[in-house]
Formats: C-alpha cells, sequence, structure tokens
C-alpha cells in the first residue's frame, strides 16, 4: 500500500508551445464519459478528451472514487466521468497559432533537464513571480550517498532525492518562480521507474565536477548557492535541500525538516512544509498520526553556511521497506514534490 495514497503530477515549461481553444462546456444534464482502454491513466484518459489533466485531476478523482483502484488507477473497460472543461483549462493543441478571439495562448515553458517525457512545463499561475529557489539533492558524482536494497537490487539516496528535486522544481517553475538545480544529470530527468539506476555522471551547476571529498563537495554547493543568492540580491530567495537517511532496516520515519537556529524565515519555510504534510496526512491517511518535526540543526554544513533562508529535509530511511515505497514508487515522489510545493506556497503567501 502507497504511504501517499495519490498524487496530482503536474507539468512544467521555456516557449509558447500550446494553443487553447476556447469551447463550449455541455451542458449540466449530458455527462460525458469514457471507456478506459489498457495502459490508461488519469492523466492520458484527461488529455485525450482535451482537458487539462492538471487542472482537472483531482475533479476527476472525486467523480471516480468508487470505480478507482488504490483511489488513483483506472481499471480497462470500466466507463469514467469527465470534468466539466472551463474555458481556461482546455488544452487542445493546435500547431497553427490563430489570433482570432477563438483561440487562447497557454504558456508553457522546456525545461530540457527534467527529461524528454516532462520537459513542457505549463504555467498554471504567477504565484511565484519574482522568486527565486535554489534546490539541492543530496550526494551525486562519485558519492551515491545511503544505500538501500529493494527487489534484490542496490537502490542509492542521490538518485531518488534528484528525482523528487526535479519534481519539485517543475511545481515551482509552474507557478511563476525561478528555479536554479544545482545538482544535475543531463541524461536522466524525471524518471517513473521503481528502480532508479545508479551512475556517477551528476554534476554541479554551471558543469561543475563534484569533488570525493565530502567538505570540499558541500563547500562547492555553498560556493554556487552563495554566489548565486548575491546575483539575485534584493529578490525573494529561498534553498530547499533534499536527502534520504540511512537508519537502521526496522526504523520507519516520517519527513522531517531542519533550519538554521537564528533564521527566522528558514523555521517559517520548515514550519509551513510540515504543516501541509500534516494536513495531508490527516486528509490521506487519517488513521495514521504524522510524526514528522521541524528543528534547527545548524551543525549541519548547509545549513550553517548557505545565505538564503533555507530548509533541509529528510523524506524517509532508504533502508526500511515501509520508507523505501514512499520513494520508489513514482506516484509517492511526486506527492512529496507536490506537498513540499504547496508549503512553499503557504510560506511565501503568508497563510
Amino acid at each position: 500500500m502507497n504511504l501517499f495514497p495519490f498524487s496530482r503530477t503536474r507539468k512544467i515549461g521555456t516557449l509558447l508551445l500550446f494553443i487553447g481553444m476556447w469551447v463550449v462546456c455541455p451542458a449540466q444534464d449530458s455527462l460525458q464519459t469514457v471507456i478506459a482502454e489498457k495502459g490508461d491513466g488519469i492523466l492520458s484518459l484527461l488529455r485525450k478528451q482535451g482537458i487539462d489533466p492538471y487542472a482537472n485531476y483531482e475533479n476527476f478523482i472525486a467523480m471516480n472514487v468508487d470505480n478507482l483502484r488504490d483511489s488513483i488507477h483506472l481499471y480497462a473497460g470500466r466507463t469514467y466521468r469527465i470534468p466539466f472543461a472551463d474555458l481556461d483549462t482546455v488544452t487542445v493543441v493546435d500547431s497553427i497559432q490563430r489570433k482570432t478571439s477563438e483561440f487562447k495562448k497557454i504558456e508553457s515553458r522546456e525545461i530540457p533537464i527534467l527529461g524528454k517525457k516532462h520537459s513542457t512545463v505549463i504555467i498554471k499561475s504567477n504565484r511565484l513571480a519574482g522568486t527565486v529557489y535554489y534546490l539541492i539533492s543530496g550526494h551525486g558524482g562519485p558519492d551515491p550517498g545511503a544505500m538501500g536494497k529493494y527487489a534484490g537490487k542496490t537502490i542509492s539516496e542521490d538518485e531518488y532525492a534528484y528525482d523528487i528535486s526535479l519534481r519539485l522544481a517543475r511545481e515551482l517553475i509552474s507557478h511563476g518562480a525561478m528555479v536554479y538545480v544545482i545538482i544535475r544529470d543531463d541524461n536522466d530527468g524525471i524518471r517513473d521507474e521503481r528502480i532508479l539506476e545508479i551512475d556517477y555522471d551528476e554534476v554541479a551547476y554551471l558543469n561543475k565536477a563534484i569533488p570525493l571529498n565530502q567538505v570540499k563537495r558541500l563547500k562547492q554547493r555553498v560556493d554556487i548557492v552563495n554566489g548565486l543568492y548575491e546575483r539575485h540580491r534584493g529578490s525573494y530567495q529561498r534553498l530547499i535541500v533534499t536527502h534520504i537517511d540511512s537508519r537502521s532496516v526496522g526504523q520507519n520515519i516520517d519527513v522531517f525538516f531542519y533550519h538554521h537556529e537564528k533564521s527566522k524565515n528558514g523555521k517559517k519555510l520548515a514550519e509551513s512544509i510540515h504543516k501541509t504534510f500534516e494536513k495531508n496526512y490527516k486528509k490521506y491517511q487519517p488513521n495514521r498520526v504524522y510524526s514528522g518535526t521541524f528543528e534547527d540543526r545548524t551543525s549541519l554544513y548547509l545549513v550553517k553556511k548557505t545565505h538564503p533562508a533555507m530548509t533541509f529535509i529528510e523524506v524517509g530511511n532508504i533502508r526500511n521497506k515501509k520508507d523505501q515505497r514512499r520513494i520508489v514508487v513514482h506516484e509517492n515522489r511526486q506527492a512529496l514534490a507536490k506537498w513540499i510545493s504547496e508549503g512553499v506556497l503557504l510560506d511565501y503567501e503568508g497563510e
């Protein structure tokens, strides 16, 4: 059973690629239905109907909850109800750009590092316009980080932390943020497999080789972030670091957060994301108590040395079987990214 019952994936983007067609919505008494085919998921099914899958994902689930497996999976051959499309969320793609009132542009951006499947990012809002976020996934390059065994194969911290960071980048960009992915792997991108193959070709921002020595590796990241921070001085800037812990096999842990003890803004960021996780656990796992914490931990090098207000996130224990389900199932990695982004929005908007 997944630790995150469902995920609400979002796509992100840099070029204007789509033209949204204004359409007349069907009358309320003529509910549209469709039969799921083998291989269909919720996103692909909605996309085939010309409906924005990201804006209508939750509506679809609410309308069809009794007809879904594990709250998110379709059954081939079954009939599903389709949400009515808002005029602003229809995503009919037209290769010819027209300037008549029948068409409306949907802004998107192309972010190659996210991978071919996920590189197009639809801009859903400008809620984070003017903000700058730095994302650092733990370890990478010559150091794969914490290791575990899943389905007889070795899995590593750096691959899963990187995938979560890329998914978070998509979410933040979709709301108008400027995002720097500090640890990068140009041939991976966002991956939906359970076993993310280990490689050692990650580099730091601007194609810098990652040192094997731990202190040099951390100092390199600090120098990159602090240099960019100076470049964007005066802008709203935040840093989010993502790691996966390694503890005894039997120790199941929840997602928890660290911040600098003297950083009011860092504490607020960590607390906002923590509140979001508490809220989502109550909503999706009402019979389970969320035990994740947020606390100061200035002894961590990145927490102590970086200039932007920041939070350091541990998403689970890579050696624990329950925690492994949190990271190996791609819907759960997406849920992690989505919930973190919701906390980021809560933090920025001051709710």
